[in-house]
Parts: C-alpha cells; structure tokens; sequence
C-alpha cells in the first residue's frame, strides 16, 4: 500500500478546479494507493513523465488537456508527494 500526502493547499484548489478534473485526480489517487506510481503507465491518458529544467526529481501526471498534478516519490517511506494542480503553460 501506497500513501499519499497532499500539499495543504491541494483541498482548496480542488474547490475551483472542473469536476471531471476533480473526478480523474481521484481515480489516480485510487491507482497510486492500490498499485503504486509504476501502475500510471499503463494508463495511457496520465501521460506520466518525469520532469525536467525546475522541476527535475518530480513528476506529472495528466489529468485533462490543460489540468496536471505534479509530485515526487519518496520511496524511503513509500510515499506521494503532491505538490500542485496546475494548468498546464503551453
């Protein structure tokens, strides 16, 4: 089992985000927890990448065509770090 520790202004982020973004962040919570962050990439619509330039050492995970969740693992404690939902800069 997988935990995952949200960043204290995740909860009200997720107040002013679209439902189905809302809807598919909990989905990929369920994943994580039950399976772990290898499991995202068999699910091709999470589009799971590493990150590069500021973010190097995290990762982001799709959850619409603008919306992302970047996090980082921990493994030391087996844990997700969710840092921000954030549209994505194109």
């Amino acid at each position: 089992m997988w935990a995952i520790k949200e960043h204290r202004n995740i909860k009200k982020a997720c107040k002013r985000l679209p439902s189905s973004v809302v809807k598919k962040f909990e989905l990929w919570k369920k994943i994580i927890i039950r399976h772990g962050p290898e499991k995202l990439k068999e699910f091709p619509g999470f589009h799971d990448e590493k990150l590069i330039g500021k973010h190097a050492g995290k990762r982001s995970s799709r959850l619409s065509l603008q919306y992302r969740v970047i996090y980082f693992v921990k493994r030391g404690i087996v844990t997700i770090f969710v840092l921000e939902i954030t549209p994505h800069k194109y």
